[in-house]
């Protein structure tokens, strides 16, 4: 009987030391999603969000403005890891381009006077070592596959954004803006949905 409660108090102390490491091991940057719903219609953005840990100034400044963001990748990723997934079950014109409904990897170019959001065919892998077609983040980006590409506004805030956020804003029935916003600077690009004729 003792050797029993012996045995489940080690068992206890065991699963509670495990449950201790697994909790350290978050990933640094958790994946997140946003949805907005426009009528019956579902728009989302799955995507990696990293935070600052204590950076400041991840954009840079002058003619590095947002390079290091790339990481060696021709794009940036908005986000980290797996590539950014925008899926919509409904057509959205951005900047007058149409963007019909389904499923798109996501990517910027950004520079200190403005953006480029990128929207493409590239399928999204899991991980960089996941066979078969598609990219991992923004590595092997290529631009025959885009779909659309549209300039996003930005502005500087006056508050520090510590994790990276995607949102939807000011979403009514005809449309809203998609906003990307990290440190102290946001992209906005607004869109309005594509109605049939």
């Amino acid at each position: 009987m003792r050797l029993n409660k012996l045995v489940l108090i080690l068992m206890v102390v065991v699963l509670g030391i495990g449950a201790v490491f697994a909790q350290d091991e978050r990933p640094k940057s958790p994946r997140g999603e946003v949805s907005t719903q426009i009528g019956d219609k579902w728009i989302t953005v799955d995507y990696g969000r990293p935070i600052l840990r204590g950076r400041r100034g991840v954009f840079s400044s002058a003619e590095d403005f947002g390079k290091k963001l790339y990481a060696g990748a021709p794009v940036w990723r908005l986000g980290a890891n797996k590539s950014t997934r925008l899926n919509t079950e409904i057509d959205l014109m951005f900047g007058g381009k149409k963007l019909p409904a389904g499923e798109y990897s996501m990517f910027a170019e950004v520079g200190e006077s403005g953006w480029t959001l990128i929207f493409s065919n590239h399928k999204a892998k899991n991980s960089g070592r996941e066979p078969g077609d598609g990219i991992w983040g923004s590595y092997n980006y290529d631009s025959s596959k885009d779909v659309i590409r549209v300039p996003m506004k930005i502005e500087t805030m006056p508050n520090s954004i510590d994790q990276f956020t995607i949102v939807f804003m000011d979403v009514t029935d005809s449309g809203g803006i998609l906003g990307i916003a990290w440190d102290n600077v946001m992209g906005e690009s607004p869109f309005t949905v594509e109605t049939k004729k």
